[in-house]
């Protein structure tokens, strides 16, 4: 293999008109492949068998290359380069397409769960086959088909992504067992708090740590780490959480205030969808301390109401900016990225420098990124 050249270190525009790191391109074009590869390789098996096997592995494989920013294997990659492990090594893309596949499997679960009808500005797959069954009038009831096909491809996602990890180290291996014991622990306080509709600002900030920050973040540096180089695991894991928890409470954060206000034709969902099915987010926690009277009645009736109006979406948007919730969260994501950001020095977290300015890079992208 030829002399290691650096990634551009100059940003790049994608379709959205953020701007991300020049390698985020790169590394996703690396994932995408082994992930297309991989699905391409069974669905010849499977079609051979039975074509009726086909479309839900077509749509299994659609859904994986529709969108999606591939956060978790860019910072698997950068904490394997950072160890000295070789960027072009087979088992950081199979790592990364793992992770992404384990993300699939948990999107399509979250789509079920939430009655999301879009997701990366198409169909989600349990309303692509419950509209399969009512087309045919076949028997049974077509939402429940629907939600029974997508649990399956999830969970085929699943075991996908045990695959890729097959022969990896007993260490990575164990941080991989966390991370999805992790994500599905914050699912289930995500699930509960949304049914409870209390949410406090300590729960919500919990749920974003467990469903989101360790599990987007932390454990895929970890993973990285353990991948590359699994005697300095112990070393670098605190001053990798130190920066990672941070960043990925920012994340959520971020998406949080999308869910709320962003640009549907950019987030590729629905702007409501928070608020429709009444989701414990900061945002809502700060207002719902903070509103009185009709604001407070409006919140205690309407918020996670399904039936929602447009006008009802701007007015509980009024009550997030009036009751100062969506300021404190912005700051607080300031907050936490200068916190991140901080714990990237050279004195603390000792990695190439290489990998140490990707990571602050990406900091900064996580935290202003409007998709």
């Amino acid at each position: 293999m030829g002399p290691q050249v650096p990634y551009a270190a100059t940003a790049v525009s994608v379709s959205s008109g953020i701007v991300a790191p020049a390698f985020m391109a790169e590394i996703r074009s690396r994932v995408d492949a082994r992930m297309s590869t991989l699905l391409a390789t069974d669905l010849e098996r499977w079609s051979a068998i039975d074509p009726d096997l086909v479309p839900p592995l077509e749509s299994l494989h659609r859904l994986l290359l529709a969108g999606g920013k591939r956060l978790r294997p860019v910072f698997c990659h950068w904490a394997f380069v950072g160890v000295g492990g070789d960027r072009d090594a087979p088992r950081v893309i199979d790592a990364g397409a793992a992770l992404e596949l384990l993300h699939t499997f948990a999107v399509i679960h979250d789509d079920i769960m939430d009655a999301s009808a879009r997701r990366h500005g198409q169909e989600t797959i349990h309303t692509e086959f419950a509209a399969r069954h009512e087309r045919a009038a076949w028997r049974g009831e077509s939402r429940r088909f629907g939600e029974g096909v997508a649990i399956l491809m999830g969970d085929l996602a699943f075991v996908y992504s045990d695959m890729l990890l097959q022969g990896a180290p007993r260490e990575a291996l164990e941080v991989f067992d966390q991370l999805r014991l992790e994500v599905n622990v914050g699912q289930y306080l995500d699930l509960l708090g949304t049914a409870r509709g209390n949410a406090t600002p300590e729960l919500a900030r919990r749920i974003c740590r467990f469903k989101s920050a360790k599990y987007t973040i932390e454990r895929p540096l970890h993973l990285g780490v353990a991948l590359g180089a699994p005697t300095r695991l112990a070393q670098l894991a605190p001053p990798l959480s130190a920066y990672g928890l941070p960043l990925g409470e920012a994340f959520q954060l971020r998406d949080d205030i999308l869910g709320t206000f962003g640009d549907p034709d950019v987030t590729g969902k629905a702007v409501a969808d928070d608020l429709r099915e009444g989701k414990p987010t900061l945002l809502y926690a700060l207002a719902r301390q903070r509103a009185t009277g009709e604001s407070a009645a409006l919140l205690a009736s309407r918020f996670g109401a399904e039936d929602l109006s447009e006008d009802e979406v701007a007015a509980i948007q009024q009550v997030f900016q009036d009751t100062g919730a969506r300021g404190d969260v912005e700051a607080t994501i300031e907050e936490l990225v200068d916190e991140s950001i901080g714990a990237a020095s050279a004195e603390q977290l000792p990695l190439t420098d290489e990998a140490r300015h990707a990571l602050i890079g990406l900091a900064r992208f996580v935290a202003g990124r409007n998709y």
